[in-house]
């Protein structure tokens, strides 16, 4: 499931003001579903938004959370599904990992921090951040769950007293922005603690350009995967078509107007797709020259992509780096579906590639 959808059924079932638990995987070993850093959140009848394992454990976990719920203190719970356990937990998963998990209750009363900033920070423009969560503790005065958020322009402390915070920014600001999650270990004046410093991704934004038959599946598929996406084309009636209503802007903007039409610096990815070469051109000379947008993708084939390129004198290899023209992973695509999915997938391995190398 989603960040995005996640957050969707956290928005929805906060408004009843009813308390929910916040599970977070802190650690891993083996071969496992999830990793570090992974959220969840259950209800109090038990329902997860979102999976830790593969449908192994979340069963046995809402029992935990259940004890959450009625104590509101938080604890831990470890899964070992390596092969030799297997028979003890009598699943059949053959996950053969560990997996260990916090979970924490979180309440109306405190405005459900700190998932509230979590998710808020995923979904905002501009968003991400650090998420620093103490998972174990001798500190009788840094509990389990004790969070520190920082995004850069601000921060939030929850549970945590000021001198605890300062040295979590000390080693938060050592560490860099690293996009691996990482626990780690650190001694305080009432006894040492382990905290998970792990990021918080932003949900991506897709930038689509040209709302032709070919951009629905694109759309729908992006939609599907939790993605914000904006499409924009200079024709109001391919704009109204009602398959388009899954995307978060529709923007009928004319082709001179396009430089000012969004805040470009919010998209991880466009994607140029009108099929009319001059509006083409002119989306693909402004994305390139005055955007920082880390992949532009071109429909077509490659002849065409060069002879915009040269149109548009756009031959500086810094002006094209970005560029994937024809767009997509090579899998064979041959339909609307298949080019979505390798388009998609491009784009996907592209974003990670990139954290990796913040």
């Amino acid at each position: 499931m989603s960040s995005r959808r996640i957050i969707n059924s956290f928005n929805e079932w906060r408004q009843t003001d009813e308390p929910l638990v916040l599970a977070t995987v802190y650690d891993t070993e083996g071969s496992t579903y999830s990793k570090a850093g992974h959220r969840i959140i259950i209800s109090t009848s038990g329902d997860c938004q979102g999976l830790i394992s593969g449908g192994c454990v979340e069963g046995d976990l809402a029992a935990h959370a259940h004890l959450v719920f009625v104590t509101g203190e938080a604890r831990t719970i470890t899964y070992d599904l390596r092969e030799d356990e297997d028979a003890i937990w009598g699943m059949g998963v053959g996950c053969d990992g560990v997996i260990k998990i916090l979970l924490q209750r979180l309440d109306a009363a405190t405005h459900y921090e700190p998932f509230h900033t979590i998710a808020e920070r995923q979904i905002v423009p501009h968003g991400g951040g650090t998420c620093v969560t103490v998972v174990e503790s001798e500190d009788s005065e840094l509990p389990l769950g004790a969070t520190w958020i920082d995004w850069g322009t601000g921060s939030i402390a929850w549970q945590m007293p000021d001198d605890r915070m300062s040295a979590i920014r000390n080693q938060s600001d050592t560490l860099g922005n690293k996009s691996e999650s990482r626990l780690l270990r650190q001694p305080s004046r009432g006894g040492a603690f382990t905290a998970l410093h792990a990021p918080i991704n932003p949900i991506p934004r897709l930038l689509i350009l040209g709302a032709g038959p070919d951009a629905v599946t694109l759309v729908t598929m992006a939609n599907e995967i939790g993605w914000f996406v904006t499409i924009i084309d200079h024709r109001q009636i391919r704009i109204n078509d009602p398959t388009f209503l899954v995307a978060e802007h529709r923007l009928c903007v004319p082709l001179k107007e396009f430089p000012t039409a969004v805040k470009f610096d919010q998209y991880a990815a466009a994607i140029i797709m009108s099929h009319n070469l001059e509006a083409d051109g002119q989306y693909l000379s402004h994305l390139t020259k005055n955007t920082d947008i880390g992949y532009i993708g071109l429909l077509g084939p490659k002849a065409r992509r060069n002879r915009l390129v040269e149109t548009h004198d756009l031959g500086d290899p810094k002006l094209t780096e970005r560029l994937r023209g024809p767009a997509g992973l090579s899998i064979g695509a041959d339909s609307p579906e298949t080019i979505a999915l390798s388009i998609l997938a491009q784009i996907h391995k592209t974003l990670d590639q990139a954290q990796d190398k913040d």
